[in-house]
């Protein structure tokens, strides 16, 4: 008995397709990676195409932010405000699964120290 196994071919796929799939990334906000997702095409075989025509990807930037060379790549920090907790220290609260055992522990935060080794303890 003999199985035949199928071979792999390699997709092509008509000069028309690469190039409105092309286009498509050159629209405000386009991601070329989600360009190629929706269309079944690996994002770096994309790029390819887009390369071996003389186009040059989208930049990563959002659209209508610019980064000059005066700032660099690296935003500023922007500090985020966290509200207060209106009870306090939150307990700390742990779900783990070890094989067919599920714990779920709840602790106090004052006692963080206490959890931790306890938890170090029951995983070893």
């Amino acid at each position: 008995m003999e199985i035949e196994k199928p071979s792999r071919r390699r997709r092509t796929h008509p000069e028309a397709f690469k190039l409105a799939v092309i286009a498509a990334c050159g629209e405000a906000g386009a991601s070329v990676a989600g360009i190629a997702l929706a269309n079944g095409v690996n994002a770096n075989q994309l790029r390819r195409w887009m390369r071996e025509r003389g186009v040059e990807p989208p930049s990563r930037c959002l659209p209508g932010r610019s980064v000059s060379p005066a700032q660099g790549t690296d935003p500023a920090f922007v500090p985020v405000p966290i509200p207060p907790l209106v009870s306090g220290i939150p307990d700390i609260r742990i779900k783990v699964r070890r094989g067919p055992t599920a714990v779920k522990i709840e602790w106090p935060a004052q006692a963080a120290s206490d959890c931790a080794a306890w938890l170090r303890d029951w995983l070893r």
